[in-house]
């Protein structure tokens, strides 16, 4: 086994009886070989077991054709749909992915954004919750293109993909005001993160606002993104002397432990309170009532950030880089 993992270009050469050069255009794709001598070297090739060194070739081309992709946790649905987004396109281009998991810890995003550089990829996908002008300084340093995914960033210098948050977050309250809904629970996401604190925030109130009622903290929970905060923020908002009759969740994880927490404390779904999810992750239909929820486009988003990248690391004109893709609302049973 040890011997097939050390066949290099030059065996393959000695054996095909060709030189190096010829099989490196094959491996490559180039165009100017004979049909005869392609058909002779891919045989050796695949009898040898050969497989070209991508480090090797990267130092002779200047480029690994690798992209390092940083992720809050790959276990969380939300950002594991973004992933396979990223991952998809990024072989249809011919790219491998270096996938790395940060914990949203600062630090742990600093060292692993110096790694990838140390590798040498040739580009990469940031996500985070919270992009500050520490982060933006170290990208702007960097020797490659950085993508921002599901991530904002105040100033627009750099490339990203999203939705409109505040719009889509304006959209979820105002369903529930044109229903008829006056307590209206809003679940979020951490409020430090801009996404939440920022965005969402103001898309709520501003609907508020502009239905005459009034915003009342007290029907605020800043969750964490798992189903045990939905559960605790379930319990806050039942212990309120006049209790929502809907209420809109920051991700279908939280959404789930809040229907859950409701219906432990004998609750129904919706006849009781209205529950709006975001982000339309499978477990938006893998509970019961399934989920009304607003449709980001989680995989899009993912798409769509590594093609933009494949246009920066390709020097192709870039005519749009701050990306924002349409958001809907899916009415499902957790709304009457």
């Amino acid at each position: 086994m040890s011997k097939v993992n050390n066949i290099t270009i030059y065996d393959v050469a000695r054996e095909a009886n060709v030189s190096m050069a010829t099989v490196s255009r094959v491996v490559n794709g180039n165009p100017n070989v004979k049909p005869a001598t392609r058909k002779k070297v891919m045989e050796v090739i695949d009898r040898l077991g050969y497989r070209p060194n991508a480090v090797a070739r990267g130092l002779a081309s200047k480029r690994t054709t690798t992209v390092g992709v940083i992720i809050p946790d790959i276990s969380s649905t939300n950002f594991s749909e973004m992933a396979r987004g990223i991952e998809d396109i990024a072989m249809m281009y011919n790219y491998n992915i270096i996938l790395s998991n940060s914990d949203q810890n600062k630090e742990k995003e600093f060292h692993l954004l110096n790694t990838m550089l140390a590798k040498q990829v040739d580009g990469i996908i940031f996500m985070s919750g919270n992009v500050t002008k520490e982060h933006v300084e170290e990208f702007e340093k960097s020797s490659v293109p950085i993508v921002l995914a599901g991530s904002i960033e105040e100033t627009g210098k750099l490339p990203s993909v999203n939705i409109d948050y505040e719009q889509a977050a304006y959209d979820a309250t105002t369903y529930f005001i044109n229903k008829g809904h006056k307590k209206i629970g809003y679940v979020f996401g951490p409020l430090q993160e801009p996404i939440n604190g920022v965005k969402k925030m103001a898309g709520f109130k501003r609907a508020l606002t502009e239905a005459g009622i009034e915003y009342d903290e007290n029907y605020v929970f800043d969750g964490d993104y798992t189903y045990d905060s939905g559960i605790e923020a379930a319990e806050k908002l039942l212990e309120l002397d006049e209790k929502p009759t809907a209420i809109c969740v920051g991700t279908d994880e939280m959404a789930i432990g809040v229907v859950h927490g409701l219906q432990d404390r004998g609750y129904k779904i919706p006849e009781d309170i209205e529950i709006i999810s975001a982000n339309n992750t499978r477990l938006a239909v893998m509970v019961r009532p399934q989920l009304t929820t607003i449709v980001q486009p989680l995989y899009d988003i993912g798409a769509v950030s590594m093609r933009l990248l494949t246009k920066y690391m390709n020097k192709e004109e870039v005519t749009d880089h701050v990306v924002v893709l349409p958001h809907r609302i899916e009415v499902r049973n957790s709304t009457k």
